[in-house]
């Protein structure tokens, strides 16, 4: 080796030994805030990590109650267990029982439901269950062919014809209401 090649390995190894020094002066100046940003993260790790646990403990408490209700819909314990771990399936479960059994106190309290499909539904299977003209957002093509049997069996059949023809020709239930404006109307 000789003296330049000393010179070289020497000051490398300063500006190693500087630089040290210079990180070990900003962590002195600046230990509270990076202890502050792990603790941060941390918390935000593990907040999420409790959270996400939580959450998935409440829907497997709905599931079981819900499977539950399933074999046996008077079971008030799942009942409660579901309603308060998963509002909107208890609502749907609560929807489900009142169709079967024609439930209108049920279906009127879930008509004004803050979900709009539940309480759409709810309002058209109210409608029907108290021969009431119905409207619906989801079910609309289905409430203007019940709308056209209730002023049919009123006598209204020319208002039945013009419900009917509100159907669209590429509506599912378009076949139905042609037999109906031919059947119902006509014969």
């Amino acid at each position: 080796m000789t003296i330049d090649d000393v010179k070289k390995e020497l000051s490398s190894d300063e500006k190693v030994l500087a630089s040290a020094f210079k990180i070990e002066k900003i962590y002195k100046k600046h230990k509270f805030k990076i202890f502050a940003l792990i603790a941060i993260i941390l918390t935000y790790f593990i907040g999420t990590a409790v959270m996400d646990s939580i959450a998935q403990g409440k829907k497997e408490k709905a599931n079981s109650a819900y499977l539950t209700l399933e074999k046996n819909p008077k079971d008030s314990t799942a009942l409660d267990i579901l309603k308060t771990n998963n509002p909107a399936l208890f609502e749907l479960f609560s929807y489900q029982e009142a169709v079967k059994s024609a439930d209108s106190t049920t279906l009127k309290s879930l008509s004004s439901s803050t979900n709009e499909i539940i309480s759409d539904l709810a309002s058209y299977h109210l409608a029907v269950i108290e021969g009431q003209p119905s409207n619906s957002k989801f079910n609309a093509d289905i409430a203007k062919i019940h709308n056209a049997a209730l002023l049919i069996k009123e006598g209204k059949t020319t208002e039945a014809q013009e419900e009917l023809e509100l159907i669209p020709e590429d509506s599912p239930v378009q076949n139905i209401s042609k037999m109906i404006k031919h059947y119902g109307i006509k014969g």
